[in-house]
C-alpha cells in the first residue's frame, strides 16, 4: 500500500512538472513576442498598406497581410466544412459500425493529418504549374483547404464515434430516415464541429510553408482570386530575415497581431462550444 502511495505521489509530481514546463514555454513565447512587438505596434501598422520604404524601416503597415490571411482562412474554412461534414455523416450514419471502408478511410485521413504543410504547398505548386497558373489567392485557398480537411474530418469523426449508438437506433425506430437522423447527429456533434473548426483555423492562419508556394506575396490587397495575396506568417518571415532592427521589430508586431487573433478565436470557440454543449442529449 505504501509503495502505491509513493507511486501516486511521483506520478502527480511528474504531471505538475510537465504542466509547469509547458506553461512556462508558452508564457515565454508570449512574453518575448509582446516585449518586442508592443513597442513596434501602432495603428499605422494595422491600418495601412506597406509604403515604398516599408521593408527598410520607413512608413507603412501590414494591413495587406491581415486581410490576406482573413480571405484565405475564411474561404478555406467554409470549403473545408462543406467537404468534411458530409464525409463524417456518411462514415457515422450511413456506414455500419465496424465498416472496413470507414476503417481505411480513417487511416488515410490520419496519414494526411501527419503530412507536413510544405508537402501540400509543393503539391499545389506542381498542380498550378501543370495548368499554367500563377501564385494567387485562389491557389492559397485551395491548398489550405486541402490542409485542414483531414483536421476537420478526424476531429469531428472522433466526437461522432463517441456519440451513443442508441441515439441512432432510437431515431430509426421512430421512423426517421437517415437524412432526418443527420439532424439529430448534428446537434450531438455541434461542439465537436466548433472545436474542429477552431483547430483548423489555428492551423490555417499560422501556416507559412503552403501559402509561400501557392498564394505568393503582395503589398496590395487582392481584388480577385487570380491576384497574389500576403499573409501574416509570411509577413513575419520576410521581415524577420531583414538585417534592419526596426523591420525585425515589425515582424514581432505582426506576430503579436497573429497571436491576438488566435486568442480571440480561441475565446469565441470556447463560448460556442459551451453554448452547443447545453443542447446535447446526456
Amino acid at each position: 500500500m505504501k509503495l502505491k502511495f509513493i507511486e501516486a505521489k511521483i506520478a502527480k509530481l511528474l504531471m505538475i512538472l510537465s504542466t509547469m514546463i509547458v506553461f512556462g514555454c508558452v508564457a515565454s513565447i508570449i512574453c518575448v513576442i509582446a516585449a518586442k512587438g508592443i513597442p513596434a505596434l501602432s495603428w499605422e501598422m494595422i491600418s495601412e498598406l506597406p509604403g515604398d520604404g516599408f521593408y527598410i524601416g520607413k512608413e507603412g503597415g501590414f494591413l495587406n497581410a491581415i486581410v490576406g490571411s482573413i480571405y484565405i482562412v475564411g474561404a478555406s474554412t467554409i470549403l473545408g466544412l462543406a467537404f468534411s461534414i458530409p464525409v463524417v455523416f456518411y462514415m457515422n450514419v450511413y456506414l455500419r459500425k465496424g465498416s472496413r471502408f470507414a476503417f481505411y478511410a480513417r487511416l488515410a485521413y490520419d496519414v494526411l493529418l501527419g503530412v507536413p504543410s510544405i508537402i501540400y504547398g509543393a503539391f499545389g505548386f506542381t498542380i498550378m504549374i501543370y495548368f499554367g497558373l500563377r501564385t494567387s489567392l485562389l491557389g492559397g485557398i485551395i491548398v489550405i483547404t486541402l490542409l485542414i480537411i483531414p483536421i476537420l474530418i478526424r476531429s469531428m469523426d472522433e466526437v461522432a464515434r463517441q456519440m451513443p449508438r442508441d441515439i441512432l437506433d432510437a431515431s430509426f425506430s421512430l421512423g426517421a430516415t437517415r437524412l432526418e437522423t443527420i439532424g439529430v447527429v448534428m446537434r450531438q456533434i455541434a461542439p465537436g464541429i466548433a472545436t474542429a473548426t477552431l483547430l483548423s483555423i489555428g492551423r490555417a492562419i499560422g501556416d507559412a510553408a503552403a501559402v509561400l508556394f501557392t498564394a505568393g506575396y503582395s503589398d496590395s490587397i487582392p481584388t480577385s482570386l487570380s491576384q497574389p495575396a500576403a499573409t501574416l506568417p509570411l509577413a513575419v518571415f520576410f521581415q524577420l530575415t531583414s538585417p534592419i532592427e526596426e523591420v525585425q521589430n515589425r515582424a514581432y508586431a505582426a506576430a503579436l497581431v497573429l497571436t491576438i487573433i488566435i486568442l480571440i478565436l480561441s475565446i469565441v470557440g470556447r463560448i460556442i462550444t459551451t453554448h452547443f454543449s447545453k443542447n446535447k442529449i446526456q
